[in-house]
């Protein structure tokens, strides 16, 4: 009778821990709180993704308004052969006729888009190197003759496009100008017959020369800020390696601030592609002489001298393509290098 019991009971434990096993090893059935989890998890993600374009939606707004929409208009106008008219304007749909009279011009291949080029070209990386130097400069200086010339500099960076354009076209003034009279002076040139405005080379010599003394503030102060956050350790243990100071720039200097070097070539390189007022206020860069044409006086000239305002859409649209395509090299690049040392 014991036996019995003791060996029902044995049974009994084990049928009691094969249920239990079973009951652990089943796949259990989703109870009522997991499709309320499942739904807070997607409202999470759901906040989430469109909380930064919430915060963003001002901006874009702002952006949109100023930017989008004027491109829009510029856009349907390069489309259309325009009429103002008192009260508003006259619009009839040519299709690409502008784009087509453009890109087959002679004037644009010749003329227009060389000077846009190798003007911005030139400009872009005599700023660059200029403002390099001048932040180098500024580096080595103590605090106070660091404060003192950043200042100076920076005068030159807050004069007006219009001002400073003037001081240039005073200096370079046929007969009484002050590099008119020192050449004449040297023997160069005739100070009575030479016109520095009036040929393709020297006029845009002095628009360079202009371009480059207005941009190299900004290159030399961003710059010297990428400098002061590279670690003294760096040339000090390239000097133990026995690196000259040339090495130590384009090995040290270079790679450490190279997207600091990145930021500022894309700013110069869209400022000097769609330079106006250098070009516009200078003596024959008004439209009265079309060999110092770049396609930003030339979009100004067709659409308001000569009303065409389908022609000077459709050139202001080039200039647009040309610098959307060389920031986004630039900014591949940029991500480029992010990827590279993550």
């Amino acid at each position: 009778m014991k036996d019995t019991l003791i060996g029902g009971s044995g049974r009994a434990a084990r049928d009691t821990e094969d249920t239990l096993a079973a009951g652990r090893t089943a796949p259990a059935n989703p109870g009522p709180g997991t499709d309320t989890d499942a739904t807070a998890l997607r409202r999470r993600r759901r906040v989430e993704l469109t909380r930064p374009w919430l915060l963003l939606a001002p901006a874009l707004i702002v952006l949109a308004g100023l930017l989008l929409w004027p491109l829009v208009q510029v856009g349907k106008l390069s489309l259309q052969d325009y009429e103002v008219k008192f009260g508003g304007g006259v619009g009839t749909f040519t299709g690409f006729d502008h784009y087509a009279d453009l890109l087959t011009s002679g004037l644009l291949w010749k003329t227009v888009l060389p000077n846009t080029v190798f003007f911005a070209v030139a400009c872009v990386g005599l700023t660059i190197a200029l403002g390099t130097l001048v932040a180098l400069l500024l580096n080595r200086l103590g605090t106070t003759w660091r404060l003192i010339c950043s200042v100076a500099i920076l005068a030159a960076w807050a004069m007006p496009a219009v001002t400073g354009t003037y001081v240039w076209i005073w200096l370079f003034q046929p007969q009484d100008g002050l590099f008119s009279q020192l050449a004449g002076a040297a023997g160069l040139i005739d100070p009575e017959t030479t016109n520095w405005f009036t040929e393709r080379l020297p006029f845009y010599a002095i628009a360079t020369v202009n371009v480059v003394h207005h941009g190299f503030p900004f290159v030399a102060i961003t710059v010297l800020a990428g400098l002061l956050t590279i670690p003294k350790e760096l040339y000090e243990a390239g000097m133990i390696d026995g690196a000259n100071a040339w090495q130590r720039f384009w090995k040290i200097t270079v790679p450490t601030i190279k997207p600091v070097f990145l930021v500022v070539t894309i700013l110069s390189t869209i400022w000097d592609f769609k330079v106006f007022t250098q070009i516009f206020v200078m003596p024959g860069g008004n439209g009265s002489n079309p060999d110092v044409y770049n396609l930003g006086v030339f979009s100004y000239i067709e659409a308001f001298a000569k009303n065409d305002y389908g022609a000077g859409s459709a050139a202001a649209v080039l200039l647009t393509l040309l610098l959307l395509a060389i920031t986004v090299v630039y900014i591949r690049t940029l991500f480029r290098q992010g990827e590279e040392e993550l």
